[in-house]
């Protein structure tokens, strides 16, 4: 019997704590996925203030695992623990330049960089806007080093109904980012425009 898929989420202090919350709902949905967990200490905060007290409770049911984000000895932060990859939703832009920079001293950047230094997919939901010249710069610096930079833009293309189909579409995108299938799970696709050549 294989083991079942790891993947890692992150979820940091940006607003958008939903979109980490729906990814890991999504991920716990699949049996083949291992959901390893680490929350930053803002994204505790942002949990609670956009989605809900119970918010960060729900988070760590999802997971297999959840590993503290002072833990830098966990095993997310080495290597040598094998995973499909990472998905950081929300990434706030403090977070994009750690990982950027290599500034590893909490758990979320160290395994953030053990994914780029293994060669894995790491999947960063930048969330700020306007960006100045320095976001743009450790934007380019972590793509640079193997990440992909994944903003949480709605697919307006599928029109959406509610809030909550906006979150949706991009958990679900940024798992197909991250490399993992998910079985039955609806991942609408633009079909194209009719009356091509």
């Amino acid at each position: 019997m294989s083991r079942p898929a790891r993947i890692i989420v992150g979820i940091s202090g940006a607003s958008g704590a939903a979109i980490g919350l729906r990814v890991l709902e999504r991920l716990a949905q699949n049996t083949e996925a291992e959901i390893h967990l680490v929350v930053s200490p803002a994204a505790r905060r942002t949990l609670a203030g956009e989605v809900g007290p119970d918010a960060l409770d729900r988070a760590r049911r999802l997971a297999a695992r959840c590993h503290d984000h002072d833990d830098i000895g966990a095993s997310i932060a080495s290597g040598s623990f094998q995973t499909l990859g990472m998905i950081v939703a929300p990434c706030s832009m403090r977070t994009l330049c750690a990982i950027a920079y290599g500034q590893l001293g909490d758990l979320l950047v160290r395994a953030a960089d053990v994914q780029l230094k293994e060669r894995r997919r790491l999947v960063l939901l930048a969330r700020e806007s306007p960006l100045h010249l320095g976001h743009l710069r450790a934007m380019t610096q972590v793509t640079e080093a193997g990440a992909i930079i994944a903003p949480p833009v709605p697919a307006f293309y599928l029109q959406p109904q509610s809030i909550a189909e906006i979150v949706d579409q991009i958990a679900l995108r940024a798992i197909g980012l991250a490399g993992f299938e998910l079985s039955g799970l609806p991942i609408r696709e633009w079909p194209g425009e009719s009356g091509g050549v």
